[in-house]
């Protein structure tokens, strides 16, 4: 089939490269360069590089629906357009465009966690399953039937960044699965029940900022599910903590949260509203990430609470 790809970070290039294997890819559309880091250097997106390597041309619109980008995708006549986290809301036009519609790739099982941080959320949430769903797109966000769905197990250490890694490379493999059905007519459409969805908003570097008054076990499942990015942090001497990795333990004390209650060789114990977090791997501001037991080698801890 001829093909025209819309995707943008990491999470899309496991796909791109699929298709790029078994379809005729007639362009990438993707977001436009950003500066990034301390030159301000302007960086490719992920799907940019990979489209690059494989020789694929490149479009990065500032608006996908100008009307002058629309006319280049009539011209191209792509039979679908597969989309995976690209970043812009598409018009009717484009969607009614291709022969087989446009196709979305989206790191839930929907209709639960519609929006732009499923993977996060599923984690932080404490669910025991998520996985890919292939949909035709509508209007709405997220909101397309279902064509396929493609359900992963949560470790119980799950966390964001191994999620996204492991739902990129399903959803790659999902969206072959699905372009064979469109081509020899076997797809098929399930409505979603708007009643069982839920959205699933952005995710912020300020949604990292522990609350000790929450549950250990809250607490422990925010750490993984912003891990890596933006990582939850606390404050110690006025600095910033980021949290790695940590133990619940359930134990009944009735310490203000936030309250350091034991140094241990290779942890710090603090209470939390429910039972109590075992501090496993940290990082202090300015500091590389590392483990409890050599934090506390090289670091005195005199204050009695954790957090501002």
């Amino acid at each position: 089939m001829k093909v025209v790809f819309m995707g943008t970070p990491d999470f899309a290039v496991p796909a791109l490269e699929n298709i790029a294997k078994n379809h005729q890819v007639e362009a990438v559309v993707t977001q436009q360069d950003k500066p990034k880091g301390r030159g301000h250097k302007m960086q490719f997106t992920p799907v940019k590089e990979k489209a690059i390597e494989l020789g694929i041309s490149v479009y990065q619109p500032q608006k996908v629906k100008n009307p002058e980008f629309v006319d280049i995708l009539r011209k191209i006549n792509p039979d679908v357009i597969v989309v995976i986290a690209f970043g812009q809301i598409l018009s009717k036009e484009i969607l009614e465009l291709p022969k087989y519609g446009c196709i979305n790739v989206h790191a839930s099982l929907l209709p639960k966690y519609r929006g732009a941080a499923p993977i996060q959320w599923a984690v932080i949430d404490g669910e025991k399953e998520s996985g890919v769903t292939t949909m035709y797109m509508e209007e709405g966000l997220d909101t397309g039937d279902i064509i396929d769905v493609q359900k992963v197990t949560l470790d119980e250490k799950e966390t964001g960044g191994s999620l996204f890694a492991k739902l990129a490379e399903k959803g790659g493999e999902l969206i072959l699965k699905t372009l064979d059905k469109l081509e020899n007519g076997t797809a098929t459409r399930t409505p979603q029940n708007d009643e069982l969805s839920s959205y699933a908003g952005k995710i912020t570097k300020e949604l990292g900022c522990i609350d000790f008054s929450k549950s250990a076990e809250e607490i422990e499942r925010l750490i993984r599910g912003l891990n890596p990015w933006p990582s939850a942090f606390t404050y110690i001497d006025d600095k910033i903590m980021k949290i790695w990795d940590a133990e619940v333990v359930e134990e009944k004390n009735e310490k203000k949260p936030g309250t350091v209650l034991e140094l241990g060789k290779d942890y710090i114990k603090v209470a939390a509203g429910k039972g109590a977090l075992k501090i496993k791997e940290l990082q202090l501001e300015g500091k590389k990430r590392m483990t409890a037991a050599a934090f506390l080698n090289g670091y005195t801890i005199d204050v009695k609470e954790l957090g501002k």
